[in-house]
């Protein structure tokens, strides 16, 4: 009975040892580790922490605060997911005009413990601005009524609202899906808002690639991929001067010496953890760092069609016309 007990006793730590092991992710094809599959990252955590919260990890007071300040805000157009752990969006009730929100009306949890912001460095969870990155993130969002070129970009259907496509992939309220496939030489990432699709090269770390120029800055930049592990890292330079990166909390702009660098780990069988660190010298003082829990979501991923009905862009212009000659006829020449 004792050499029983002995061996119940080691078989039970040999157990726990096997549990306290770090997750491995399961492996494609190529031996490669297996982030494929449909992610979401909805939440209300925002980029930035709110100026009354003070650290990282919210108390039980502050996030009852956060999370109820939402459901004031969207309640009547969103049912909350009753299960804290379940890893797919929540349920949602029909909306006015037929519209639908995906959102999630929880703080993001990282270890058992609910996120205030996304920035974990500095740790003031704020964006490190320099007097020009200032200037120039007021004027990103100093949008015009001259001409198409002056409107949002996603007014023109160019970049989605809330930059979820990324570089970094934010958090929005509604299409919040993204799609990872894999092949041996490349990753792509299908976003739901904007039906835009980011390729990441493997293997080949030159910026930007061989047959284009330097002069051609993409939307999305120009991304490069390695694995570190079990973790997938993806650099990305050349990013277009206009990209605003929008976000809850306040987005942010990159200059021409930006560079963002992307970590992907899967760390359970439905989570992955993204993190990104932005370096930006023009822009900002220091260079500064995020974390982003992702986790399953079920399908179907929806088509985007931003110009299919699309009248915005030309109402818009059009309705400033008609502002400009009704503020031309009220003057005393014209009269």
């Amino acid at each position: 009975m004792r050499r029983l007990s002995y061996l119940a006793l080691a078989a039970a730590l040999v157990a726990g040892v096997a549990d306290a092991r770090p997750y491995r992710a399961p492996r494609t094809a190529d031996g490669a580790p297996d982030l494929q599959g449909l992610w979401t990252n909805t939440s209300v955590t925002m980029l930035q922490r709110p100026p009354m919260l003070k650290n990282l990890v919210a108390s039980p007071a502050e996030a009852k605060m956060i999370e109820q300040g939402f459901l004031g805000l969207v309640g009547d157009l969103i049912k909350p997911t009753a299960d804290p752990a379940a890893p797919a969006p929540p349920v949602v009730k029909e909306a006015p005009q037929a519209d639908i929100l995906e959102m999630d009306l929880r703080l993001a949890t990282v270890n058992g413990q609910k996120r205030t912001s996304w920035i974990v460095d500095p740790p003031d969870g704020r964006i490190p601005w320099t007097a020009a990155g200032k200037a120039a993130n007021k004027q990103a969002n100093a949008d015009t009524f001259d001409g198409p070129e002056g409107r949002p970009l996603e007014e023109r259907c160019l970049t989605a609202i809330g930059s979820p496509e990324g570089p970094p992939m934010m958090n929005t309220g509604f299409n919040a899906h993204y799609q990872i496939l894999q092949t041996r030489d490349q990753v792509a990432i299908q976003i739901e808002m904007n039906h835009d699709v980011r390729i990441v090269r493997l293997g080949d770390r030159q910026h930007p690639p061989r047959h284009a120029p330097a002069a051609i800055r993409p939307w999305m930049g120009d991304s490069v991929g390695w694995w570190e592990g079990d973790t997938l890292v993806v650099e990305t330079t050349n990013l277009h001067p206009r990209t605003h990166v929008a976000s809850l909390g306040g987005g942010f702009v990159y200059s021409p010496k930006g560079r963002l660098v992307e970590r992907f780990t899967r760390t359970g069988p439905d989570q992955l953890m993204y993190e990104f660190t932005v370096q930006d010298p023009v822009y900002f003082t220091r260079t500064w760092s995020a974390q982003m829990p992702m986790r399953t979501a079920k399908g179907p991923i929806y088509e985007y069609a931003c110009h299919e009905g699309n009248y915005s862009l030309a109402n818009a212009l059009s309705g400033a016309r008609a502002e400009e000659r009704a503020a031309a006829d009220a003057t005393p020449a014209a009269r």
